[in-house]
């Protein structure tokens, strides 16, 4: 197309850094308004040497790059575009394709729910993310403003480039437990411009860093007031009530609940069809509301039991500390992020 205003805002965004240097560029043959299966019209990757040599790609396609068709005149489509730096072997002429497809399935995800990305957002991928790594530590990603490409404003609104970071699974633990901007605050140092390796080992590995994450968990609690879950159901039968809850998550949302009731904050396990949310109080009380949500209050003292009920085990606990609650663990059925099922069951 020859009207392309916002392709050509991203461009000269690039220019400053890349000047007239022509990226790896890697199109769509057919676009995802025309019933093809990949959404970024286009994927640009320029090969860089400071301050580690990395690829640096760029996405076109989550922002409007042709004409205005959303009704938000501030924003330009989802209001991002993806970029992801990756460590680059000197002697490699192009880029690695899952790379690209990472960024498909991100953009995928977001056509496909309506659910988007912003600089703090987080998603554990439930696998390596380089598909055919499966000894990478690497299993999550984080969402920061691109070190140096940040916001620009375009003919049809502000886009910001979102950067994708990839995190060891060990790593994304302690940022669901403190702060995603906390955390990557922290572990800058360590990686430059945030460039992500899926070769390397957990950043937790060294001891100061470890102590500093560990230090800042005990301080702020987790500022994650939303899990979102397989399975967070529940049955009311007079004063009995059963929550039902998926092994897969019932860690994750142990540690949520530590890393927020006691500091005064609730905490939201949202599944396709329910919602539940956990709140601190002076007093027990389960409390179904009009609008279909569990409110579940919980006291201080009953905490500690609640959280020793959510193991990855199959089965009902009765929690000792609150007559007529019981807690009961459910298999959950591993997916791969096809959503197929893999016959691998956790609990």
């Amino acid at each position: 197309m020859d009207d392309t205003p916002g392709w050509d805002a991203i461009d000269a965004a690039l220019r400053p850094l890349y000047g007239d240097v022509q990226p790896y560029h890697l199109g769509t043959v057919i676009k995802w308004a025309l019933g093809g299966p990949d959404p970024l019209d286009g994927i640009s990757v320029y090969a860089r040497t400071e301050p580690v040599p990395h690829w640096h790609f760029v996405s076109y396609g989550m922002s409007e790059l042709y004409g205005k068709e959303s009704s938000d005149p501030d924003e330009s489509g989802w209001g991002f575009e993806f970029t992801f730096r990756l460590v680059r072997d000197p002697a490699d002429a192009e880029p690695p394709p899952w790379a690209a497809n990472l960024l498909q399935n991100l953009a995928r995800y977001v056509f496909s729910s309506g659910n988007w990305f912003e600089a703090g957002h987080h998603m554990n991928v439930n696998g390596p993310i380089a598909a055919d790594r499966e000894d990478s530590q690497i299993r999550a990603v984080a969402f920061v403003t691109d070190p140096e490409l940040g916001e620009i404003a375009t003919p049809h609104g502000r886009v910001e480039f979102l950067q994708v970071v990839g995190l060891a699974a060990e790593e994304y633990e302690a940022l669901r437990q403190w702060d995603a901007a906390s955390f990557l605050t922290a572990i800058a140092p360590h990686l430059p411009l945030f460039v992500t390796d899926i070769d390397r080992p957990s950043l937790l590995a060294d001891p100061e860093l470890a102590r500093a994450v560990r230090e800042g968990i005990a301080r702020d609690g987790s500022s994650s007031g939303a899990l979102f879950v397989n399975t967070a159901h529940w049955e009311l039968d007079g004063a009995a009530t059963t929550l039902r809850i998926g092994a897969l998550q019932a860690e994750a949302i142990a540690q949520a609940l530590r890393g927020r009731l006691p500091f005064g904050r609730t905490l939201l396990l949202q599944t396709e069809d329910t919602r539940m949310v956990f709140q601190p109080a002076g007093a027990y009380a389960v409390v179904e509301t009009e609008d279909g949500r569990l409110d579940v209050s919980l006291p201080p003292e009953a905490l500690d039991d609640v959280v020793a009920a959510l193991r990855p085990v199959a089965g009902s606990t009765p929690v000792a500390a609150l007559p007529g609650l019981t807690v009961e663990i459910v298999p959950t059925h591993m997916r791969d992020r096809y959503g197929n099922e893999t016959g691998e069951v956790v609990g």
